[in-house]
């Protein structure tokens, strides 16, 4: 069994409350992390290696200046919500279900920007922001964060000035965009036509983000006020990556397949460009769903 951090604070658990905890557990929470993500993310040698250093580094600090904060990029389908569970999930025993871990999507919870003051009450009473210390909090369609709700959360990432702080900058922020996909695909399908693996991408192509999220207030907000610590970029998925998820979606269920039933799930998808027909238009985010097709 692996070990996870069992409470943020005020929650309590017997690994120690907040996330930063002792160099034993670090290195067998990120074991698990690094294990998962190799075993279950499929495309995405960027996202695993910047997600699994940026964790790593945050929690074997023992006073780190400021709140984590990563922010993702790309098409959906590719892998953003899949990581931030895998995150929740080795961080705490009870994972997204955790009272230390916050997810928030932007148009579900908060629609209309006329109503930006209640959101902030309904934010608090959900524990934030101070019950947000040492928690996991994750904003999903950061982009339509409206500029006012952002400004509310801003104090909490950045760097404190007193050690009465110390305890919100034991807090991770995940913040996940399908802004900067098609910047971040064209250079995927630049290295193919070339002739070069996708492995090949490095991460400093991508990680000069302006481009990224160039049409995101709450983006260029961050970047301006120098919160974001790690951009993360999900590349779009290719044939042999939907067959892999096909894959994994047979064996979750505990439903045989062959090579043939995975080849049909992967040919039921979209791919684009209308030309090269390379990248799945969806990414995995259907699979699931595809494999009920075959179900005997």
């Amino acid at each position: 069994m692996s070990l996870r951090v069992l409470g943020c604070k005020p929650c309590t658990g017997s690994l120690g409350g907040p996330l930063g905890i002792g160099a034993l557990c670090t290195c067998a929470l990120c074991a698990g992390l690094e294990a998962e993500l190799n075993g279950q993310l499929h495309g995405q040698h960027l996202a695993k290696a910047v997600v699994l250093r940026a964790v790593q580094g945050f929690l074997q600090s023992p006073r780190p200046p400021k709140a984590l904060v990563l922010s993702f990029h790309g098409w959906s389908g590719t892998g953003k919500n899949f990581v931030a569970r895998m995150v929740a999930t080795h961080l705490f025993r009870d994972g997204l279900r955790s009272d230390c871990v916050r997810v928030f999507v932007s148009l579900l919870h908060f629609p209309h920007h006329n109503y930006v003051d209640s959101y902030k009450v309904r934010a608090n009473s959900r524990g934030g922001p101070v019950g947000w210390a040492g928690a996991l909090l994750i904003f999903d369609e950061a982009e339509k964060l409206h500029s006012n709700l952002l400004d509310a959360i801003t104090p909490f990432m950045a760097q404190h000035t007193s050690k009465g702080q110390a305890d919100q900058q034991r807090s991770i922020f995940l913040f996940l965009s399908n802004l900067g996909g098609n910047t971040i695909n064209e250079v995927a399908l630049e290295f193919w036509r070339a002739g070069r693996a996708r492995e090949e991408i490095p991460l400093e192509l991508l990680e000069h983000s302006s481009a990224l999220g160039e049409n995101s207030y709450a983006h260029r907000q961050l970047l301006r006020e120098k919160l974001i610590d790690f951009v993360v970029p999900f590349l779009p998925l290719e044939y042999q990556h939907v067959r892999l998820c096909a894959r994994d979606a047979f064996l979750a269920r505990g439903l045989p397949y062959t090579e043939a039933t995975l080849d049909q799930v992967a040919q039921m998808m979209v791919f684009v460009p209308k030309e090269e027909k390379l990248f799945s238009a969806q990414g995995c985010k259907s699979v699931p769903q595809r494999i009920n097709y075959f179900l005997p």
